[in-house]
């Protein structure tokens, strides 16, 4: 069991001891070289150490940032440190930054919960079920994975249990699981477990649709799609397939001008980050391998998840050792090294802040807004 920090509720969760499943991104490294010799250690501190933040809380930190580009300290405030905002949870997922009462929610996708952060206060139950509304045990990872916040301010979901993305009815500031569904089927068959979802100027939603989610994920006897799918369901309701070339299609963001949609997939033998330009109509053009991430492997745990799109252009993704720092052409700026098998990040309202998921930890970093 792991402490949390700050201390959460009553009943602390039991964390997985044992390795987490290759879907996830974890990898064996423990008898590998884990630094290439490219690259600068700007910070090395252990778990030891504490970082302050603006209401001088002190947090303890973890892991280090590898530059490998000096176009990196244009990001990254000097001297910031990765810190522990909590831990002790499942398996983190989905963080969304929510602008109206400056807090932050996320995902523990087997605990199907939703939490709540906010700086000064103790971590929060913020909504329990979040992606599984039905009865007894459906799978090892039921809840809801990637949030998003609309134009609205209403909370958007990525539920892997009821096999949909949804709308939480209530606003954010009174949570209740009674949810609207805005895409559950394609072409009269359910789809497999929306998995992470970003929304378009135009208030269209473009989410994958990876098996995660279902019992035997991607062996599952419930499967009625035969592909790993990236939609799009517009403001009108209507579900169109965008590609499904690729399985496993996890991570998935915008550029700043909405003209590509970056999506990672989490792909042992092929984890790439394809960049798709975005037609008129909505749909997706060819796309091109924008970063693969096969030489990355042996820097630590983890494979191309969630991504998160700076202003810049800049792309903050998980892959292996954390968090990627990949400039809009393509670049490999540095790594934000975890320690962790790391699952997905975001930004808060100014960009003064990263917020990061990895294995049962929630993590944070100053950057250059």
């Amino acid at each position: 069991m792991k402490k949390i920090v700050p201390i959460l509720m009553l009943g602390l969760i039991l964390v997985f001891a044992c390795n987490k499943d290759p879907l996830h991104g974890e990898t064996d490294t423990s008898d590998q070289d884990t630094t290439h010799n490219d690259s600068t250690e700007i910070d090395t501190s252990g778990t030891d150490t504490v970082g302050t933040d603006t209401l001088g809380i002190h947090y303890e930190t973890i892991g280090q940032i590898i530059k490998l580009k000096g176009a990196l300290d244009s990001l990254i405030v000097p001297g910031a440190e990765i810190e522990i905002l909590a831990d002790g949870f499942n398996w983190l997922e989905g963080p969304v930054w929510v602008e109206n009462g400056g807090y932050l929610l996320f995902s523990d996708v087997p605990e199907n919960r939703i939490y709540k952060w906010k700086e000064g206060t103790a971590v929060s139950l913020y909504l329990e079920p979040s992606g599984y509304s039905g009865e007894g045990d459906y799978s090892s990872e039921p809840g809801s994975n990637g949030l998003m916040i609309d134009a609205e301010g209403k909370l958007i979901l990525c539920q892997h249990g009821n096999r949909q993305v949804a709308k939480m009815n209530d606003a954010t500031d009174d949570p209740n699981s009674d949810f609207i569904a805005l895409a559950g089927s394609y072409e009269g068959n359910r789809l497999n477990s929306p998995n992470d979802l970003d929304i378009h100027a135009d208030g269209s939603i473009y989410f994958t649709d990876p098996p995660y989610g279902l019992p035997g994920r991607e062996t599952s006897a419930f499967a009625e799609l035969d592909f790993h799918g990236v939609f799009r369901v517009d403001p009108e309701g209507n579900v169109t397939l965008l590609n499904s070339d690729r399985d496993f299609p996890n991570g998935i963001g915008f550029s700043p001008d909405y003209s590509v949609c970056y999506v990672n997939y989490t792909d042992y033998w092929n984890p790439v980050t394809v960049a798709y330009p975005v037609e008129e109509d909505g749909s997706f053009g060819e796309g091109n391998i924008f970063f693969n991430a096969q030489s990355r492997l042996s820097d630590g745990p983890g494979l191309p998840d969630g991504l998160c799109v700076h202003p810049s252009g800049t792309i903050f993704s998980s892959g292996p050792g954390g968090i990627l720092v990949i400039s809009a052409e393509g670049e490999h700026l540095g790594t934000k090294k975890t320690t962790q098998t790391t699952s997905n990040c975001t930004f808060d309202s100014d960009y003064s802040h990263l917020y990061i998921t990895a294995d049962g930890y929630l993590l944070r970093m100053s950057i250059v807004n």
